[in-house]
């Protein structure tokens, strides 16, 4: 009897409602035919069949009633034109057309879906008319693209920075996207666009997306929960309606989903339509549950509407679920209209209405021109719109209302709890206004109130559910390679398989340091005669197929491999390197640091200088003519250092330039010397080499023909450090090879055993490492990649890998590509030449006195030679002068006779 008199009231109320809503619009119709006030023609698209076009329609006729009861002094009258698009795009489109041609609207309220407002946004951008969208804003720039176009929805991207902002705070890499499977709605694809790029800007790997069709069953929907729940990411962020939210929630509870070490997120498009009447079953298996929820601050305007509001649409037999959907979508319809309104009353103070000038003007063109003018006029006014309306602040910036703030809530009991809120620009914060001070000094810890998750836990998820159904991680180990690395042992009576090796020891050391359980157990890659059943590219494609769940070995990090598997960062170092001989069994080879132009040089040399310094003693005179000692000898004096036998200062200076000569070739040949008998070049690419190389690994063998352009015969391949050892040895000229090429850490292996004899010669960055093998998207790899970076910083990574190895000394390296060259004369010509200089100077000065002392001699020699020409004439003259007189005498004798 209670309840049927309950119903009466609400019926009655409705009625009256109703009748003075007809009442008001037909004084205002008449109010319109008397020409009293002016008029402004406004054209509602709406789905009447939905309940929130009922809604909308409702609240926009309620605020016009309320405004204009309200402002009675007004002049303006907005008219509403209602047309039911029955949610398809094309009727909108249709409608659209009527009210123009037909009521001649001055503006359009609808566009319902994404689809419907681009549609209306092209229409209103061809008749320059405004279009004002209850949809949310979309990827397509409407408000660029077409300046008649106006956007009143919640803006997206805030809301799922947002969200991304918060997974960040918690330091969860991997989340699970699940969103409704629709075509045609762009809203969710544009949400879902965002929500990939604002994830990936904060590294945040999106494990998996599951998209729900709205027509799916519980059955298909459990179906989907299933496979979600054997992935190991337990972060879900829902982004559905509050139609497939409830029963997404109801099944995920039933299957455990709602539990301690899940974390779910849901987006306003559920939480807007969440409240305590939502019904029992939805709010009790969404305990824990996360959500965003539009935040519209109290006032008395608020409740009243909300009284007034509930009312309406419990008489129309609402569902509870709408009940929270009119607060929000009711309070954008009613402060829509009432700015509508008032930017209508500013229009006609500005410009005449064209009910009036039709009656001044017959042309048809001229009314065409001022009823763009007002429409022009009327946007603008709109977009200048700028009070407290009952939902909030109400204003547009660049053609969409401004986004309010998110209050983000948590699902507690019979209701929910509010922990924080995020702002427009997608920042989390405890309170609605925070001082510049607890911004800068607030943290994670205090960013938001406590959170009481899933399962009633305080305790932050870790994201990840490793151990499903107790389900222990099965690791594959691979059976080749050397055993410092893996080595399986398997005992013959208990057949129990033991794994130990370098490997497996930095594996365990990564797992100690997570902060959380792994079960696992080593499985090794062989066949039932305990060989090995396939090489390591086979190992790895396991993990492919699912046999195994990881892959901890000597598995190199490659492109190709990474197709299938995700790697953690390598924890051994990087490259390839070649080993070779250190010995040279060449009995010559003392002769080759140097060349031999530079070799008869040097003999040259100090043959010059040490006939140099005999010749500057053996003219120098003695002081003592007893007990003197031997002559003494050039060579002598510079080899031997008998610096006691030179007794002139010059022949000391060349002495001394000599020695400094010597003294550099001797350290420079000595060096050389040195670096030809501990590392012998190898010729890596001359046809009589051949180069040997692990055969259980097609990398090192990739390196050497791809990489370095060996020939596919010059190659052998090996399997242990001795078949190493005994193939250097050889040579290549007796069955062996010149060098060994492998990754580095064989090397390090195989030099630990054999650096008596061997050595690295060169290393090559051509490979990235070892790395351990996990399925793609698994949790697992950030997490160990990050504890390998810190056994690394530790040291810890080093002890491990000394004490496998055992390596005794360093490793010898030579990075540079070219052999040690012999010493050419080009390298000392300077050095020949700076000491040869003062050599010849030294020994010019020095006979300058012994030069003038000669001169002299030839001078006086020659003074006497002219005194004895003179002396020859004169006897001469003499000589003939008596001839010439003994002859006239004799001759008057004969004369007589």
């Amino acid at each position: 009897m209670k309840n049927q008199t309950l119903l009466l009231f609400v019926i009655c109320f409705s009625f009256l409602d109703t009748f003075w809503c007809n009442t008001s619009q037909a004084e205002l119709n008449r109010t319109r035919d008397d020409g009293l006030d002016d008029e402004i023609h406004v054209g509602v698209i709406l789905d009447i069949g939905s309940w929130q076009g009922k809604v909308i329609q409702s609240c926009i006729s309620m605020a016009i009633s309320d405004f204009y009861s309200l402002q009675k002094s007004y002049k303006a009258r907005v008219i509403l034109h209602v047309r039911n698009s029955q949610g398809d795009p094309f009727r909108a489109l249709s409608a659209a057309l009527n009210l123009l041609e037909d009521a001649k609207v001055e503006a359009i309220l609808g566009a319902q879906t994404s689809l419907e407002a681009k549609f209306l946004a092209e229409f209103g951008d061809r008749n320059k008319i405004p279009v004002i969208s209850f949809s949310r804003p979309c990827s397509f720039p409407f408000s660029t693209r077409s300046p008649f176009f106006v956007q009143i929805g919640d803006d997206q991207t805030s809301q799922i920075k947002g969200v991304a902002a918060l997974i960040e705070l918690y330091k969860w890499r991997n989340v699970i996207l699940i969103h409704q499977e629709n075509d045609l709605d762009l809203d969710n694809d544009d949400a879902m666009s965002y929500m990939a790029a604002f994830l990936e800007e904060k590294n945040i790997h999106i494990s998996f997306v599951s998209a729900i069709a709205a027509s799916s069953e519980d059955d298909q929907i459990i179906e989907q929960l299933h496979e979600l729940k054997t992935l190991q990411t337990t972060v879900f962020i829902v982004h559905l309606p509050y139609s497939l939210a409830s029963r997404l929630f109801v099944n995920a509870k039933r299957l455990g989903m709602i539990s301690k070490g899940y974390a779910w997120f849901v987006t306003s498009k559920s939480m807007n339509h969440l409240n305590s009447r939502s019904g029992s079953s939805t709010i009790e298996s969404m305990q824990g549950v996360i959500g965003f929820r539009s935040y519209i601050p109290a006032s008395i305007e608020l409740h009243n509407f909300t009284s007034r509001s509930r009312r309406k649409f419990f008489a129309d037999q609402a569902p509870d679920a709408m009940q929270a959907m009119q607060l929000y979508l009711g309070l954008l319809a009613y402060d829509v209209a009432w700015s509508l309104a008032k930017a209508a009353e500013r229009v006609v103070v500005k410009v005449p209405c064209t009910s009036k000038l039709d009656a001044r003007s017959n042309s048809s063109d001229s009314d065409i021109y001022k009823t763009s003018i007002h429409r022009s006029i009327l946007l603008q006014e709109i977009l200048r719109s700028n009070f407290k309306g009952v939902g909030g602040e109400f204003r547009f910036v660049n053609g969409k209302l401004i986004s309010n703030t998110f209050q983000i809530v948590n699902v507690i009991g019979s209701g929910e709890k509010r922990v924080g809120f995020c702002t427009s620009t997608g920042r989390i914060t405890r309170e609605i206004y925070e001082s510049n001070l607890r911004r800068q000094q607030s943290d994670f810890t205090n960013n938001l109130e406590s959170i009481i998750w899933p399962g009633g836990s305080l305790t932050i998820p870790l994201g990840r559910m490793l151990q499903t159904s107790g389900k222990i991680l099965k690791i594959g180990v691979p059976v080749l390679g050397f055993p410092q690395l893996v080595k399986v042992t398997r005992d013959p009576y208990t057949n129990a398989t033991t794994v130990t090796g370098f490997c497996i020891e930095v594996f365990k050391a990564a797992l100690e340091g997570l902060n959380y359980q792994v079960q696992y157990e080593f499985i090794p890659f062989m066949d039932a005669d305990g060989n090995s059943a396939g090489a390591y590219n086979d190992l790895i494609y396991q993990v492919y197929l699912k046999n195994f769940d990881a892959v901890v070995g000597d598995t190199t990090i490659t492109a190709s491999r990474s197709l299938y598997v995700d790697f953690t960062m390598s924890y051994t170092d990087i490259g390839v390197g070649i080993v070779a001989p250190t010995e040279n069994k060449d009995m010559w080879i003392f002769c080759k640091p140097l060349t031999p132009k530079l070799w008869l040089t040097i003999v040259g040399f100090y043959i010059l200088c040490g006939y140099v310094i005999w010749l500057i003693e053996r003219q120098t005179p003695r002081h003592v003519a007893e007990d003197l000692p031997p002559q003494p000898n050039g060579f002598s004096s510079i080899l031997l250092g008998r610096w006691e036998q030179l007794r002139n200062k010059w022949s000391m200076f060349v002495a001394a330039v000599s020695l400094f000569v010597l003294f550099i070739l001797s350290s420079s040949y000595t060096a050389t010397l040195a670096s030809m008998m501990t590392v012998q070049h190898i010729e890596l690419n001359s046809k009589r080499s051949y180069i040997g190389y692990l055969g259980s690994s097609n990398i090192t063998k990739g390196v050497l023909i791809s990489n370095l352009n060996f020939e596919n015969y010059t190659l052998k391949p090996f399997l242990t450090a001795k078949e190493y050892a005994s193939a250097l040895s050889k040579g290549s000229k007796h069955g062996g090879v010149s060098a060994i090429l492998d990754e580095i850490p064989y090397i390090k292996i195989f030099l630990a055993e054999f650096s008596a004899d061997y050595s690295l010669v060169k290393s090559l960055s051509t490979t990235n490492g070892f790395g351990f093998a996990f399925p793609k998207g698994s949790p697992l790899v950030p997490d160990i990649s990050r504890e390998i970076a810190r056994l690394r910083e530790s040291g810890r990574l080093d002890l491990l890998e000394n004490a496998w190895f055992k390596s005794q000394t360093s490793l010898t390296s030579r990075d540079n590509a070219d052999k040690v060259r012999p010493l050419t004369l080009t390298n000392f010509g300077g050095l020949f030449l700076v000491s040869g200089i003062p050599s010849v100077v030294a020994f010019l000065i020095f006979q300058i006195p012994l030069l003038y002392q000669y001169l002299h001699v030839v001078s006086n020699w020659m003074m006497n030679r002219v005194m004895v020409l003179r002396q020859v004439h004169l006897f001469m003259k003499n000589f003939i002068r008596m001839w010439s007189v003994q002859s006239a005498t004799i001759h008057p004798q004969v004369q007589m006779t």
